[in-house]
Parts: structure tokens; sequence; C-alpha cells
């Protein structure tokens, strides 16, 4: 018998095309072995999502890019076809930020945490973030944000090279053209390229310190934060290996406890009042020794299904139970379970897992959406390595500078480039 309340339906949502999400999949199977009607809003062509057998039923997502009443609007019509109060899942920014925005009008047909406003907006967009960092004291890497060219390189040779470039808010990124959410710069020149794409990105640049990663440095914290606003579930994990390398998201991780992690991001959470599932990652500085809150996100992580508890508990079934009334039962960590990404860490999971592991598309119960993305995945690399090949075969051939004689000067740039 479920420990989960059946009668109550779920609504997954997700608004970007990224077929290669494993944290819907991860969402849908949580509630679906628990016998929870299930119901995703995502794009459904090509989707290894669609294929699990725990979908109840698949709706047309909003437009790439809707704002968030036409978010709205599109939950309005999936709710009047189930003809239940649901508890409503966001997945990705974009659609966390439009259920806050719009959960007044949301609230007769779906059941949701308390009244959040723009504070999932806010944690999102990463110069927001800086800033609520510091009114309540939480380390977080320097960040500036550079009104003009002159400024980025300025930026970039204040903060020394390499540096990270951010865009505020990176679900506003257009799809397919090229830019990333975060990018290491390691020259002035790619500083003052970067921002004179701040248009297409559609936010502003940021330029942040970089904590130099290494082994044992890179954590992250799942949890819910329920109606009395204490986190529940989730826990601390560590980061092995990340894609794409260095700036990317978990392909290989651990669960691990930390209680200086828990109690920083417990701290955060508390202060600023947020209700619901988070996702924050961390990095510790290698010099002092001090935690940095890099990136907060008001919604399940994709591999927040590590933290499964002995009690089966994770903040997917923990925010369905709390939505209910339901208690969440007490469980035990399981220290040293691993999380593996196929597609991203192929090797990874040929390895042995003594604690246990979650593999990210495969399941024995499931097997289908895990076939489904290696057919995906095996025509989306060959296309990426084509597009890329093709963009480096049109790039103007870089100029090649004849070195002058000894009585010349460098400039400030080509010093910071060859560094």
């Amino acid at each position: 018998m479920s420990f989960l309340d059946i009668r109550v339906p779920a609504v997954v949502l997700r608004v970007d095309r990224n077929p290669f999400h494993h944290g819907t999949l991860g969402a849908v199977r949580s509630l679906g072995r628990a016998g929870v009607e299930v119901h995703v809003v995502a794009d459904s062509a090509g989707s290894p999502v669609s294929r699990s057998r725990f979908v109840h039923r698949m709706h047309p997502p909003p437009p790439f890019g809707a704002s968030p009443r036409e978010i709205a609007d599109v939950l309005r019509r999936v709710a009047a076809r189930i003809a239940h109060p649901a508890v409503l899942i966001p997945m990705d920014d974009a659609s966390a930020i439009a259920v806050g925005r719009m959960g007044e009008a949301l609230a007769p047909f779906y059941l949701l945490p308390a009244a959040s406003g723009v504070l999932p907006e806010r944690l999102a967009d990463k110069a927001e973030l800086a800033a609520l960092c510091a009114s309540v004291g939480v380390p977080h890497p320097v960040t500036l944000v550079p009104d003009s060219p002159a400024q980025a390189v300025g930026a970039v040779l204040r903060l020394g090279l390499p540096a990270v470039a951010k865009w505020s808010r990176p679900w506003l990124l257009p799809a397919g053209g090229g830019l990333r959410s975060t990018t290491v710069v390691t020259s002035t020149q790619q500083a003052r390229e970067l921002y004179a794409r701040a248009d297409e990105a559609g936010s502003p640049l940021l330029l942040q310190q970089r904590l130099p990663p290494g082994p044992g440095r890179d954590w992250f914290f799942h949890g819910y934060a329920d109606r009395f606003g204490i986190v529940r579930a989730g826990g601390v994990g560590c980061k092995q290996q990340a894609w794409p390398r260095g700036a990317g998201l978990t392909a290989v991780g651990y669960w691990a406890p930390n209680a200086e992690v828990r109690a920083l991001a417990e701290r955060f959470t508390s202060e600023l009042g947020y209700r619901g599932v988070l996702d924050m990652d961390f990095r510790q500085c290698g010099a002092t020794g001090r935690y940095h809150l890099l990136d907060f996100n008001p919604r399940p992580g994709a591999q927040f299904r590590l933290f499964s508890d002995t009690a089966g508990l994770d903040v997917v079934r923990a925010l369905h139970l709390d939505l209910t009334h339901r208690p969440l039962p007490e469980g035990a960590p399981r220290a040293g379970r691993v999380f593996m990404v196929e597609n991203y860490a192929p090797l990874a999971a040929l390895q042995p897992a003594p604690g246990g592991r979650e593999l990210a598309w495969h399941a024995r119960d499931d097997s289908a959406p895990g076939r489904a993305m290696w057919a995906l995945w095996c025509r989306h690399v060959p296309r990426r390595l084509h597009q890329r090949l093709g963009a480096a075969a049109s790039a103007p051939a870089p100029v090649r500078l004849i070195p002058q004689r000894a009585t010349s000067t460098s400039t400030d740039d080509e010093k910071a480039s060859s560094s």
C-alpha cells in the first residue's frame, strides 16, 4: 500500500525543449512507482520520457519563450482534462518562475507550496542571487556586472583569468544560438565578445571569480522546505564528474553527508522564507575551506533521485506528501549511494558501486526510456559534431601576429590572453 495519497494526481511541467532531461523521468518514476497518476506537460517529440510506463498522459507544452500567463493558461487547460486538483511539479527554471508568479491564478486547480511570488525568479537570477547571498551573509564568489565592453575587460582583469561568465537569466537563452549559461573565460577578448551578445542572450552578462576546481570541492544540496519552513528529505552530495567538464550538470555524484553544507543551505533557505523543492550548488575554496553558494534552482535538480532514503522518500515524494497533508516517513540516509548519467559518463556506469546506485535512464521496471535515449543520443552526437565542424570550417582564419622588435609594447589584452 502506497504511503502517498494516490487519489491526488501529479502534473510534471517542463517548458524547455531538452529531450535528455533525466530529472523529468526521475519525477515520473518516483511518483508513478508509488501509484500516483502522473501527467507530463512537456515536448514529447522524440523524448524518452514519453516512453515511460509510469506516464499516464503526455500534454502539449506551451510554446518556447511563453510568458507566465501563457504557461498558466496551458496548465488550466490540462487541469480541466484531469478534473481533480493535482500536485504541480515544475522541472525547469522558466516553469518554476511562471508558477511562482501565477500561483494565485493556479491555486483553484493545483496544490502548490505557500505563495512564493517572485522569490523563485530572484533565486534563479544569477545577479539577484549574488545580492541575496550578501544580504544574509552566505559566501558567494565575487560577481561583477559590466555595463560596457570596456567594463567587461576591466572585470576579468580585476577578477583574474580564468574567470566565469554567466548569463543572469539563463532560461531566456535562445535555442540553437550556441550560447551556454556558464562559460569559463580565458581572455579579455572572449569576455568582450560575450558581452556583445547580451541582447541575443536576453539578460545581462555576469563575470565571476573562478574558484579553482579540485577533487571533493563541488557539492550540491537537495531538499524540500515544507509548509512550516522545515527542510525535509534530500541530502548533500559530492560531484565527481560534470558535463560539460568543469561547469556543467552532475554526470556522476555520490551521497556524502556534510554538516557544514547542510547547515549553510538550511540557513539560507530559512532566512529567505522559501517553500518548496530546492537544489543548490556549492564549491569549496581550496585556500580558505569555505563553501560558496554558486547556484540556487527553485525546483528539483536533475539528480534528485540520488537522495532516496531507506524509507523511499525523495524531494518529489516529500512535496506530494506535504501538499496532501500526509506524514513524511522517517528514513535514514544512504551514504555512498551513487548517481550516474549513462550518456554523459558511460564508463562510470560500468564501475562497481558498493553503496548502491541510481542510473538516470535505465531501470529494470521501466526499460523503454533507456533504449529510446540511446537511439536518440546516437543521432544527436553525430549531428552536433557535424554542426561544430561546419562552424569551424566557416570561421575566418585567425590573424597571426608577427612579433616586433623588443622596443614594442604589449597591450593589456595581449598580456591577459597569454597568461
